[in-house]
């Protein structure tokens, strides 16, 4: 199921009846489930009716006047005998309807989820720069929840009161048409109470939404920052934040349920008034002759069945409202577009690796410019290195190159093809990147290397770690390859963690490689193993290099320094030394060498 073309959930049921288009023979046949486990719901009351109607009348019964069984104890066994078969059928129908809707309500939930995933990984790289990532996981987790709960129990169960009333309404309508106005009369009332408190509790509950999203949000920040909070002693400070979220969310939680919850004693009055009119009303009649004590035992008897379970529509009502609510935020966020919209081209086969910037303007929203007509060239299989001072653009290249971000003008092309007219795989299937933020999935680290490439053999994911130099301290761990390396990697060192993603780049075998700041979080001794593993790695592809430490660049084919959005100046090492200028300068900090 795509979620192309869905739009925002203006009107919830009707947004999330068109979704689930695909699964609509699998609802009408639930549907007719549920109505026919009504219709035998309803036989047994009528089936009391006539018993009573047998003992009290004998041969002169209704029983004996269609069966032609004149016993007493003959007709009884004839109508034990219809209830048999009616209590089977019930039991059978209903669960065939519980199978089915709940079966329904695990697959829409299913699908919601994986499109909402899906979507949310289509949505630009600026998107989850202004999005906390706990909100969305409350609309993957919490939202998706709500919705199932509602299809596995709210829905069938409105299904089978609707029947309810329309099949006590025909038994009471061919009875007296006076009892059947005098027992239906709270109907309207709690229909348009319902409407009413719909009208009252959608606010409500949408402010419970915003609060799990918000909550969710919360934890998931904390949890992942707990070593820093360690590190502040920040422990009761965070708690206490934790609190007040927690707080907001059930004191919102408080004012939908201090609402919703006074809908049921609400329906019970009309209950009440109901089926005290029809115990009066029914008995007089009864007595004055005009109608039969066994149709008056039923009558009453099914005013309680017809009125009770409405008061089940408080809790139906309340799940029905958390649910709407929660397919207005997936759906919301289904409706989001990706303000990128990828190419249709394809890079020519081989890919050489030239990377060209041509006037390249660009800046954050609609924030300054970050870089300003940039003009860089990086021709195939050579080395080239991009630095600054913090905040010059460096980064920002490799976010253009990777095309997570639009340039305002000009062209960033890679073998003479604007990144714009690629498709994502073509452009980032050519482009191996290692990042300062290294991040690392929970599982092994054979399968964290093989991540760019799953269907890789061992000897190639070793292969990629000896040219990492990350080989000889895989061996040392516990399991080596199969070692479980935590959530984000958490088990192993800043280093450690670096040489994998470098090993990761490496096994893509990529035809430009893209490093940025790869050594800035690093000791000494690690940055000289991926220095060494670099040298190989680049011989025969074009590398590009955002780096911090000069170092690390040295030997690099040309070096382009950024200063205030543009490019200040470019050389070997060698030359921007004896140059003089920006480079130089920078080059004697780090060096030591700067006077006062």
């Amino acid at each position: 199921m795509t979620a192309v073309g869905v739009p925002a959930a203006e009107r919830p049921l009707r947004t999330l009846w068109r979704y689930a288009r695909r699964h609509r023979g699998r609802v009408w046949l639930a549907t007719l489930c549920a109505t026919l486990n009504k219709v035998a719901d309803v036989v047994p009351e009528l089936l009391i009716g006539a018993a009573v109607d047998v003992v009290v009348r004998g041969e002169d019964s209704f029983v004996a006047g269609v069966v032609g069984v004149e016993g007493r104890f003959a007709q009884l066994g004839v109508l034990a005998a219809v209830n048999v078969v009616v209590w089977v059928a019930e039991s059978g129908f209903e669960y065939a309807y519980k199978v089915l809707w709940r079966g329904l309500a695990q697959t829409i939930e299913h699908e919601a989820r994986l499109d909402v995933y899906t979507h949310v990984q289509d949505l630009d790289t600026a998107y989850f720069e202004d999005t906390r990532a706990g909100g969305l996981l409350s609309v993957l987790n919490d939202d998706v929840n709500q919705l199932e709960r509602f299809l596995d129990v709210g829905a069938p169960t409105i299904i089978r009161l609707f029947w309810n009333v329309v099949l006590m309404g025909a038994v009471f309508a061919a009875s007296s048409w006076l009892l059947t106005l005098v027992s239906f009369a709270p109907i309207p009332v709690i229909v348009v109470g319902s409407v009413l408190y719909q009208r009252k509790l959608t606010p409500y509950y949408a402010r419970v939404r915003e609060q799990v999203g918000e909550l969710s949000a919360t934890l998931t920040a904390n949890l992942g920052g707990i070593t820093t909070i360690k590190a502040f002693t920040a422990e009761a400070r965070e708690a206490e934040r934790v609190a007040g979220v927690s707080d907001d969310y059930r004191q919102a939680n408080r004012v939908a349920i201090r609402y919703s919850s006074a809908f049921g004693p609400l329906i019970r009055m009309a209950v009440l008034t109901g089926f005290t009119a029809t115990l009066l009303l029914g008995g007089w009649l009864t007595v004055q002759g005009r109608l039969e004590v066994g149709l008056y035992s039923v009558l009453v008897f099914m005013t309680q069945r017809l009125l009770w379970p409405l008061t089940d529509l408080g809790e139906v009502f309340d799940q029905y409202q958390r649910a709407m609510a929660s397919v207005r935020r997936i759906f919301g966020l289904l409706a989001v577009r990706p303000a990128l919209v990828p190419g249709r081209g394809t890079l020519p086969e081989p890919v050489r690796g030239e990377v060209r910037f041509e006037g390249v303007t660009f800046g954050y929203g609609d924030g300054p410019a970050v870089l300003a007509d940039v003009d860089l060239t990086v021709p195939a299989g050579e080395v080239h290195a991009v630095v600054g001072a913090t905040g010059a653009g460096k980064s920002t290249v490799v976010k253009l190159l990777l095309r997570f971000h639009d340039v305002r003008s000009g062209r960033v092309c890679v073998d003479g093809v604007d990144v714009r007219e690629l498709t994502y795989p073509s452009l980032r299937g050519a482009i191996g990147y290692v990042s300062q933020d290294v991040f690392l999935f929970h599982g092994t680290v054979a399968d964290n290397i093989a991540y760019g490439r799953p269907g890789a053999g061992r000897d190639e994911v070793e292969e990629a770690a000896r040219l990492a130099e990350a080989d000889e301290f895989v061996r040392a761990l516990p399991d080596g390859y199969d070692t479980v390396v935590g959530e984000r990697g958490q088990k192993l060192s800043g280093g450690q963690r670096q040489r994998l993603s470098i090993a990761r780049a490496i096994l893509r075998d990529p035809a430009i490689l893209l490093l940025d700041e790869a050594t800035s979080a690093v000791d000494n001794e690690t940055e000289a193993a991926i220095q060494r593993s670099l040298a190989h790695v680049t011989k025969g592809r074009t590398a590009l290099v955002i780096a911090h430490r000069l170092s690390t660049v040295r030997d690099a084919d040309r070096i382009w320094v950024l200063e205030g959005g543009g490019i200040a100046e470019a050389g070997t090492h060698d030359e921007l030394v004896a140059a003089g200028g920006l480079y130089a300068a920078l080059w004697r900090v780090q060096t030591g060498r700067a006077t006062a």
